[in-house]
Formats: C-alpha cells, structure tokens, sequence
C-alpha cells in the first residue's frame, strides 16, 4: 500500500473512533516519510486529544520544519504551549501565526488570553480590540475586555464592555454570567442579581453561578435571601469549597453560629486559603480532652483575627493543657499578655513537641460557640505598663478632652478593601470639633497621607516611633477613644476594653452581625454601619454627632 493510501486509511479509522489503529499506521508513514506534514499534524491531533500534549507538541514541531509557512501550526502549537502554562512560547508561536496570515481571528483571541494569564492586562485588551478590528460583532471579545478591565480596577468601563457582549449574544450564560461580575465589582449590586438570576435562567445547572447569585444577595446586604441558593449550589456540586465557605459566612452573619463553625472549615478547600493550610503531623483538636497534653495554637488569617480569637486561650488552658501560640512577627510580644499562653514564636520559628494543634479560627467550632456563649471576658489583652507609660510621656502636652485615635483604610491585599475605606478628608470636621484632638493609628500603604493630611486638618502623626503592636496597645492606652474601619487595630481596641467605634461598610463582615450598634465580641465596642452602598458620609456624620454628645457630657 502506497502512503497515501495507508494515510486515508489512517484518516478513515480516526474519523470512526479507531484512534490507536490510526495511531500505528500515522507512526509507520512518519518513519518512512518524516517530512509528511499531514501525518505529524493528525498525530499531533491524537496526542492532544489523548491528554498526551508533550507529543503534541513535538510533531507539530516536527511538521514546522517542513511546513513553515503553516499560520494554523503555529496558532495550534501556540494553543497546546499555553495550555503547558509555557506562555513566552505560546506568544512566541501566536506572533508569528500573525505574522504570516493577520486575519486569524482566533489568534488575536488567544493573544490575549495569554497575556490576561501574564498579568500583563493593557497587552490583552489590544489583541482583543484587534479581534474586532477583523469582527466587530464579537461578543467574547467585547466580554473578555470586560473581565479583563476588572483586574485593572476599572469596574465602570468593564459593565459597557460586558454589557455589549450580552447585546450581542442574548443567550449566552457566559455574557450574562460576567457581567454580572463586572457590575458585582463595580458595586451595582441589584443589577447583577438580575444578571445571575438571568444566567441561572439559562443554566439552571450550574452551582458557580448559584453561588455567585447569593454572594451578591450576600454583599448587597440580604444574606437570608443568599442562604438558599448556596444551598442550591450546594446540591448540585456537594464539595464545592467556595460556595461552602461563603454560606458559612452568610450563617454566621446572620447569628446562626453552629452550623456557620462547621461550614467554615471548608475556607481549606477554597483558593483564598488552601496554600495557607498547616500540614502538621499531630492532630487537629476539636474539643476532647487534652488534660497533661501540649497544644499548640496557630493563626492563619489577617492580624484582626489573631486579636478576636486569641481570647479563646485561657479556655484552653484551663482544661488542664499547656498552651503555645505561633503568629506573625508582629504580635508576638503582645500575646505574651494573654492569659493561658505558656510561650509565643514566630511564624517561621522552629517549634517544640507538642501533641495537637487547632488554628484560631478553629477553636470557636471546638467550644460549640453560640452568640449566648461567645467569651467575651475584657480585657484580655494588655498594654505592656513601661511602654504606656512611654506614650503617656509623649502625649503628656495635649490637653485636649477628647484623644482620639484613627484609622482610615484596611489592608490592601483584602479582597473587599475598597469597601471599608474611608477618604481622609471625610475626617476634617471630625478634627475640627471644639476638645478634639486626632492621632494617626495608620500604618501601612495609606500612612503616608498623616504627614500631609488635606485641607487645613490637624492630625497628629506618631506612627514612625510605632515598631510593632506593643506600641500600637501602649499607644491607645493613652488616648480615650479610638475611630477605625474594619481593621486590626479595631480588635486591638475591643480586646484591651477600650472604647472604639468601628465603621462598617453597607455590607459587613459576618463578625458583625446584621444590624445592631454593638457587638457581642467586644462589649466596649460601638458599630457605626454604612445605610447604602458607599455612603461614608451619613456615618461620619453619626460620628460627629455622637462625639458632640460626648463633648458635652
């Protein structure tokens, strides 16, 4: 049989799912003719469809040598390679597609991909703008330069983009499901409720747009009406970790704290904090007896997390086992004064033997915690005394009636930190009440802004002599009040029995609870809530008014 004859034949029991049979006769032309393109390109084709991708790209490698002015190879190489997570090589490939035929749409398409995959964001929007430079009506297109936009922190262009992918595309899931995303981002929240509702519509199957659906219920402040559809969620894709967690933290928003621990242990499962997971050989303690036993304590999350659930320590110790603690570099000299903790290390640290472990966030679930039954024994963290006494010193001159302690923006690497920051200005005729006087507790990104704060405010600014959280707690020990967003500073506050008023975006943390101006976590605490989305205005104005009272007494 000629070779020709032999490829049909190779072709024919392909095409009738004969893969292996045609695999055999492809492999016996190539070696008799290793210049048979057509032959490398249908074993590349095999290959890739048998999961096998280095073959596939070494013949389609191959047929290059013989066939280089094939754009589709090189488009097709470039697909595998970027798939391989080898993107340098697949941009490599898709250029030079381009470079020989300029109208390969689906190139352009694949360009941008891969430099979204990069990281390199304005790249990926000019090779999706070229896409429609060849096919203007391209609704993945216009979508993709929405998404795209939303990793450049531009949510208001990204809604028109997605917005004309949906107009484009009226049935398509995916067209609704991202702008729901975009308008998620840019906080039009009643609109992409309808857009998930419209998406599941189209994909009643679907558990990721369920549990986008109730997130947005969630952000925009309806969590009862979320709870239901991470349900739905759930009973179509039982392991789903995400939507596990996010219904977790609907349930403990909303007071239902029992269920809410034991779904929270599915953060593990989640990409926000499954690399974050200690693997320690010793057990996880979930409330047995561990009397004569070491026990080591570990924080996992932010620092304001260390703070909430480190009063879960003397609990510990007091069944009778020795407690070591492991957090961030930080804290570790403040929790040396909390009580139930035998020793503190580092992160990083080598440990001691111990026998079970539990992580903070853990130990709530242990001691079956219900909002009757939080530990809420304050204080329970304490300024080290010749540390205050240090600040006292420092702040000696100010005669002020009211010392008040600010802190105006979170962590950035917070997914929500937008939300719960706060504009400086927004806190220019809190410092210029009569008796007030204001000390930056900033620190981080945003503390810069104390040394040159807008307008005429006064603001006091002793952050450079801070050095860790010792003296952010020696610090406030010395003032009467502290104003914060959602920060660790917050906690700290709570947790010495300070005062603090904590301001809270429209859509709080579920440590808050839903609407109530206290918390049950730190009595000396007073909630400050968002009524709408972005409104920090009407809370400062509730600020003021409540520091005018406070003033006058």
């Amino acid at each position: 049989m000629d070779m020709n004859k032999q490829f049909e034949s190779a072709l024919a029991d392909y095409n009738q799912g004969k893969v292996s049979e045609a695999e055999s006769i492809l492999k016996e032309i190539v070696r008799a003719q290793p210049d048979r393109t057509d032959a490398l390109y249908l074993l590349a084709e095999i290959s890739y469809g048998s999961g096998n991708y280095n073959a596939a790209v070494r013949y389609i490698s191959e047929a290059i040598q013989y066939d280089p002015g094939n754009a589709e190879a090189y488009s097709n190489l470039g697909f595998i390679l970027q798939g391989k997570g080898r993107l340098d090589d697949a941009v490599k490939c898709y250029q030079k597609a381009i470079e020989l035929d300029p109208n390969l749409l689906q190139v352009y398409m694949n360009l941008g991909n891969t430099f979204k995959e990069k990281g390199l964001f304005d790249d990926a929007v000019l090779y999706f703008q070229k896409a429609l430079q060849i096919c203007p009506d391209l609704p993945d297109a216009y979508s993709n330069i929405g998404i795209t936009l939303l990793k450049t922190k531009q949510p208001d262009k990204a809604v028109g983009f997605c917005q004309k992918a949906v107009q484009l595309a009226p049935h398509d899931v995916n067209m609704y499901y991202n702008l729901g995303i975009a308008l998620q981002e840019n906080g039009q929240l009643d609109e992409a409720v309808t857009c998930y509702e419209k998406a599941s519509q189209l994909a009643p199957r679907d558990a990721e747009i369920y549990n986008n659906l109730a997130f947005a219920l969630q952000e925009n402040r309806r969590p009862y009406e979320a709870i239901p559809y991470y349900r739905k969620a759930l009973g179509l894709k039982p392991d789903y970790a995400t939507a596990r967690w996010n219904l977790s933290l609907a349930l403990l928003l909303t007071g239902n704290f029992r269920e809410g621990w034991r779904e929270y242990e599915w953060r593990w499962g989640t990409k926000y904090l499954s690399s974050s997971k200690r693997n320690f050989e010793q057990p996880l303690w979930t409330g047995s007896d561990i009397k004569g036993l070491t026990i080591l304590l570990h924080a996992e999350q932010g620092l304001g997390d260390t703070f909430q659930f480190i009063r879960y320590a003397p609990l510990v110790a007091a069944r009778g086992a020795e407690v070591i603690l492991e957090c961030h570099g930080q804290l570790a000299s403040l929790m040396g004064s909390v009580d139930g903790i035998y020793r503190v290390f580092v992160r990083g640290e080598e440990l001691p033997s111990f026998d079970v472990q539990c992580p903070l966030l853990s130990l709530p679930l242990a001691f079956d915690t219900t909002l009757e039954t939080i530990p809420a024994i304050i204080p329970y963290i304490s300024a080290d005394i010749s540390l205050a006494d240090k600040w006292k010193d420092l702040l000696k001159h100010d005669n002020s009636k009211l010392k008040i302690g600010i802190v105006w923006a979170g962590n950035p690497g917070f997914k929500q930190n937008r939300y719960r920051n706060i504009p400086l200005h927004l806190f220019a005729p809190v410092a210029g009440l009569s008796g007030v006087t204001l000390y930056s507790l900033q620190k981080g990104e945003d503390a810069g802004m104390a040394k040159d704060p807008p307008g005429d405010m006064k603001l006091v600014d002793h952050t450079a002599k801070i050095n860790d959280f010792s003296d952010t707690a020696a610090f406030i020990e010395n003032l009467d009040l502290v104003i914060s967003v959602d920060t660790a500073v917050a906690h700290l506050a709570g947790a010495m029995g300070k005062p603090v008023w904590t301001l809270l975006p429209f859509s709080p943390e579920w440590r808050w609870l839903m609407d109530r101006g206290n918390s049950p976590w730190y009595p000396s605490m007073r909630l400050f809530r968002q009524s709408s989305h972005m409104d920090w205005q009407s809370v400062i104005d509730g600020v003021i008014q409540k520091l005018r009272c406070k003033i006058t007494d």
